[in-house]
């Protein structure tokens, strides 16, 4: 990023206190301050299997199966919404991605150049609660059913055992999460695609014969970009200890190949196993739906990869839902912080996948609802990063007194009015939508572009500086 001519304000960060360099095993210092500069280590490799892990699990088969239990698609249509849904998603990953290391803070702290500090509230607090609380409990409860299955452990001693463990990897912080996700990418990928070759073998593709053409595409692609992009507001958690000048189109490249290759691989998985066991028994217990196809040895290692599946995202769930609660300003303790806020989401989280276990149907508007907000609040985002090149914008990721309104406003109009005309589940339509059910569900895609446009008349009409720089104490 280039720096304009003439003086611009200092902002002095927050630098991360403590020292934690490449080490594993030890508690991450601090929360969602700045990385000091010795202590960057990594290489854009480690985000493929930092982001393929977490989508080896069962969340990522159950998404497709609704396309066609729910939404009316054939096999082909489905394939294709997942294919270009996913592309989506992955792609603004990458890109996201790119701007950790220069900044050197969360993502949802760098929500704060366009948002300011106060009107950040609205994205991070929304992320705090989607990522610690709600896909938690939705990743418990697969990870739950499927160690239920393979222990004959009661349910609530596997939620129990589950949730303890992602809180613990989640507490233990940056380095031991990205060490988490490479030691357990090997199993989970031999485990997932052994069983993929039993569940591709007995599949019925042709039987899937749709009906709900365009509509039921067009909410295939909206409950498949929702997933891929549901990672979007994590991107830079997990490069921003990579040093500054590290390969930007590596990083964008591994990071967004994480999350596409896993997603549709697994996604058009779950489609194939819809089509040589339908039934809504797939909305009570799809574990056993999906494993059924197997011989037990191998249904048993799927089993055990689903439940280390869910722990593997559940983990980065937890840590970067504390990072979006960080990111609202709260000045916790710098030793207690990130432990106060992963048992708390955790407690809320086990709640809530508790009442869940025996109803993963509460699963279909979830995917649905996290595009809504994310749609609108990358459309800002990108439309902010475009508007400001060329500047230096890093001081205002610490500065209280940079509230500008244009984000904010931009991102709630957009979200109001992308879910009220064009919202499309089973337990609400929006009014165009109603009238016009052909149109399937574009909240996401209008939320972006309505979102993007508003910023973009705003931003100029707003009273706000283009350029802020950062102060590092020496």
């Amino acid at each position: 990023m280039a720096t304009s001519t003439g003086p611009t304000p200092s902002i002095p960060a927050r630098i991360r206190e403590g020292e934690y360099g490449d080490r594993v095993v030890a508690v991450e210092p601090g929360g969602a301050e700045f990385i000091p500069l010795d202590e960057r280590h990594g290489r854009p490799l480690s985000l493929f299997w930092t982001w393929t892990s977490p989508n080896l699990e069962f969340a990522t088969v159950f998404v497709v199966v609704l396309a066609i239990a729910a939404f009316g698609q054939t096999f082909w249509q489905a394939t294709l919404a997942i294919v270009l849904g996913t592309a989506l998603g992955s792609l603004s990953h990458g890109l996201l991605g790119t701007r950790g290391p220069f900044f050197g803070v969360p993502q949802m702290i760098q929500s704060r150049i366009p948002f300011g500090f106060r009107g950040n509230i609205l994205p991070a607090g929304l992320n705090a609660v989607t990522a610690g609380i709600g896909w938690f409990a939705v990743n418990s409860v697969s990870g739950t059913l499927a160690l239920n299955a393979l222990t004959s452990l009661p349910k609530g001693v596997c939620l129990v055992i589950v949730v303890l463990a992602q809180i613990v990897i989640a507490y233990l912080g940056h380095n031991f999460l990205h060490a988490f996700e490479r030691i357990v990418f090997p199993l989970l990928a031999v485990a997932f695609v052994l069983g993929l070759i039993y569940v591709a073998s007995k599949a019925h593709p042709s039987a899937a014969t749709g009906g709900q053409g365009i509509g039921g595409f067009l909410l295939t692609l909206g409950a498949t970009f929702g997933y891929a992009a549901g990672w979007n507001p994590y991107a830079s958690d997990y490069t921003r200890y990579f040093k500054p000048d590290v390969d930007k189109r590596a990083t964008a490249v591994w990071a967004a190949l994480g999350v596409f290759v896993s997603c549709v691989v697994l996604e058009i998985g779950g489609a194939l196993a819809f089509t040589a066991v339908p039934g809504d028994a797939w909305f009570s217990n799809g574990t056993s739906q999906f494993t059924s196809l197997m011989p037990t040895p191998v249904a048993d290692l799927v089993l055990l990869a689903i439940a280390i599946g869910a722990i593997s995202a559940n983990a980065i769930n937890i840590y970067s839902g504390t990072m979006s609660f960080l990111a609202l300003g709260f000045r916790l303790s710098l030793t207690l912080r990130r432990a106060i806020v992963a048992i708390v989401f955790g407690a809320i989280g086990f709640v809530l996948a508790w009442t869940s276990l025996d109803d993963q149907s509460k699963y279909e508007n979830f995917l649905l609802v996290i595009a809504y907000w994310i749609g609108p609040w990358l459309g800002v985002v990108f439309a902010d990063w475009y508007l400001r090149r060329q500047h230096r914008v890093d001081g205002f990721l610490f500065d209280n007194a940079h509230n500008p309104f244009a984000g904010w406003v931009s991102m709630l109009v957009a979200g109001t009015v992308s879910i009220l005309l064009f919202a499309n589940q089973l337990k609400f339509q929006g009014y165009l939508v109603r009238d016009h059910p052909a149109l399937g569900d574009i909240a996401f895609e209008v939320g972006f572009v309505l979102a993007a446009a508003l910023y973009a008349l705003l931003f100029s009409r707003q009273r706000d500086r283009t350029d802020e720089a950062l102060a590092i104490p020496g």
